[in-house]
């Protein structure tokens, strides 16, 4: 998915913050989303958790959109022409609805519900989404991982995984990216992640033993969840810093809740988040916009999308400046 602010904030992410808390100790703390339109007046709205000021990233993950359900027929859906992406991975994980996607490899896929799509960008890749004409509601997470230093230049690349559920006192999980609850995705990624859906039922309550190497941020589909000893609302993102053993998620309604999990340990590089590029300077960001601008070969193109490309937005007149994760309070 693009970011199609026609502002989009020029960030520069620093590693994580050291807050102090003693190791073993890790608390929860609470992460609210804000609205953003992904077009025009009737433009179908996602809910951004990740990045902001009070977190840039969990592990490599650095952005994380969150939308739905939407009737399809009152915003038109998903509609995003070719856009170009660098230094970063997409996953694509969809609740309801369906999603056609192509790039700049030649792929043409569909993303449906209970399928991981994740897509390569590295140095260079573009591609489009559109949401299927069969679809009616559109519901489902885009997420965003930063590549390292070593792979931010990495070949463009294209990954489909249908995970297996797996079942724990009255949940179901489906692990898209790395390894829980004796579950372990296949999916390469160039830096240790994982990425899950947890169904619960009705007053479920699971306890999962996870690395305590890894930060964790567990994101609120729907129903009343509690993480650990804080409760959380749909659309809010609850960040659990290293040191947890075990991770315990209750569901405190008698409807079903779902939940995405994502998790990795702290990235340590500095890295600069800009519209659609990930680089490591405001020159990098400089030097992608315009080499899309001028339909350089390093995105490529996507074939058989009716329609024109994503322009890119004014660059800001300023340099980026550093903004890491701030302290804890």
């Amino acid at each position: 998915m693009s970011n199609v602010e026609t502002e989009p904030a020029a960030l520069r992410c620093g590693a994580p913050v050291d807050d102090g808390r003693p190791a073993g100790a890790p608390g929860v703390e609470v992460l609210s989303a804000r609205e953003v339109p992904l077009g025009g007046p009737r433009a179908m709205r996602v809910r951004r958790t990740l990045p902001q000021r009070a977190r840039t990233l969990i592990g490599a993950w650095c952005f994380a959109d969150h939308y739905g359900p939407d009737d399809v027929t009152g915003t038109g859906g998903m509609d995003v022409p070719p856009h170009p992406h660098t230094g970063l991975q997409t996953v694509s994980w969809l609740f309801s609805g369906e999603i056609e996607h192509r790039d700049s490899l030649g792929t043409h896929a569909l993303i449906r519900p209970g399928e991981m799509n994740l897509m390569t960008g590295g140095h260079g890749i573009c591609h489009s989404e559109v949401s299927t004409p069969r679809t009616t509601l559109l519901h489902g997470v885009q997420l965003w991982v930063a590549l390292p230093e070593e792979h931010r230049d990495a070949e463009r690349d294209f990954q489909h995984h249908v995970p297996e559920p797996v079942r724990i006192d009255g949940a179901g999980i489906r692990v898209f990216l790395g390894s829980l609850a004796g579950s372990t995705s296949p999916v390469r990624t160039f830096t240790p992640l994982l990425g899950a859906e947890i169904t619960l039922e009705p007053r479920a309550v699971i306890t999962l033993a996870v690395d305590t190497a890894f930060e964790h941020g567990l994101l609120v589909d729907s129903g009343s969840v509690r993480l650990t000893d804080t409760a959380l609302s749909p659309a809010e993102l609850g960040y659990v810093p290293c040191g947890a053993e075990n991770l315990t998620v209750v569901n405190e309604s008698d409807v079903p809740a779902r939940v995405i999990l994502l998790g990795g340990p702290p990235f340590e590089e500095a890295i600069v988040m800009w519209w659609n590029f990930i680089g490591r300077s405001h020159e990098d960001i400089v030097r992608a916009r315009e080499d899309w601008e001028a339909s350089s070969d390093r995105f490529g193109a996507v074939e058989g999308f009716p329609g024109g490309r994503l322009p890119a937005p004014a660059l800001p007149n300023a340099h980026i400046t550093p903004r890491g994760n701030p302290p804890r309070r």
